[in-house]
């Protein structure tokens, strides 16, 4: 996991006036299922026509399997398996005749490529619409006959730009669940770009917010959580009564001053505040045992307990909806 597969340094795509992709610079390992996230027009795909050696930059560098895309685009084509948003197939052809017609342009032996078509169907769940024409398949089923071919010159990577538009839930998930089982059985690269936040959170093992043509953050959902919500990134909610021991603090404002008092020898805490019948209090750490021992030591009923963690949700709100860091400070 520590070989780096995808090298991106102040890379940069310009169209005139317009800057399309602006000093990016990205590392992606061997293994991993990398997610670029953002909203349409963001500059996701003009990073994989750069990663595909299909545009050239205007300035910086790209690798891939430690190629230059630029110099040695044939190389680079050989190592990675490109699956766009609209997939094209023969559609008076079977499943099976358009697989084994990519395998013969990959220069395999009839024999070979039976073999190879076979079990990549198999993998991907198309065994039995193997003879119906693809004309007749569904969107899910295309896609998946698209990762199918993907998968037929045994590449190091695999790049999936919005594999999962036009599918029905069902099929989203099960498309998903097989990128991550390829992925981790066959120690194969995956960088899925896409706009759907719930969808990358599902698989990613690190994800790179994308608006703008920047890359305003990178990381897991901990580390983002942590960037993204700087000096108070943990969030224990609490629900404490008050009818008990003597205490009767029926206001709101009471009830809060009272939480505050007795978690103030906790350290990291940072702020309370009282969200419906529960209590949220703000912390730089996790000290959720800390907190739960000073609410029942004070005497108050501890009824409830959780430590909320930021997800994707949150993230794409911060960034996508008028947060605080819209742009990357420098």
């Amino acid at each position: 996991m520590n070989e780096n597969i995808i090298e991106l340094v102040n890379l940069t795509k310009k169209y005139g006036s317009f800057t399309a992709v602006d000093q990016l610079d990205l590392t992606i390992r061997k293994g991993e299922v990398f997610g670029l996230l953002g909203p349409n027009g963001a500059g996701k795909s003009t990073t994989i026509l750069m990663l595909l050696g299909l545009t050239e930059p205007t300035s910086g560098s790209v690798r891939v399997c430690g190629i230059d895309p630029v110099t040695n685009p044939i190389e680079v084509k050989k190592k990675v398996g490109y699956l766009p948003e609209d997939v094209g197939f023969y559609y008076n052809l079977s499943g099976w005749e358009n697989l084994m017609f990519t395998a013969r342009l990959n220069r395999m032996s009839g024999k070979e490529a039976s073999m190879k078509v076979e079990l990549l169907l198999e993998k991907v769940g198309l065994t039995e619409a193997a003879g119906k024409k693809t004309g007749k398949y569904s969107r899910g089923m295309l896609q998946r006959l698209g990762l199918a071919e993907v998968l037929i010159k045994n590449p190091e990577v695999i790049i999936l730009d919005e594999p999962t538009l036009g599918i029905d839930p069902a099929g989203v998930v099960e498309f998903l669940q097989l990128i991550a089982r390829l992925s981790r059985q066959e120690g194969i690269t995956v960088l899925l770009s896409s706009h759907d936040l719930h969808q990358v959170q599902k698989i990613c093992d690190r994800v790179g917010i994308f608006v703008g043509g920047k890359l305003l953050a990178q990381g897991d959902l901990k580390t983002l959580s942590q960037v993204l919500f700087e000096g108070n990134p943990f969030v224990i909610e609490a629900g404490i009564g008050f009818d008990s021991s003597g205490l009767q603090l029926a206001d709101n404002k009471a009830q809060e001053e009272w939480v505050k008092r007795i978690l103030a020898s906790v350290v990291g805490v940072q702020a309370v505040s009282k969200n419906g019948n529960l209590f949220r209090i703000h912390c730089t750490r996790d000290a959720t045992g800390e907190i739960a021992k000073a609410i029942v030591e004070s005497g108050a009923q501890l009824y409830y307990l959780n430590r909320k963690e930021y997800g994707l949700d949150e993230i794409y709100y911060r960034y996508f909806e008028g947060g605080k860091k819209n742009e990357r400070k420098e």
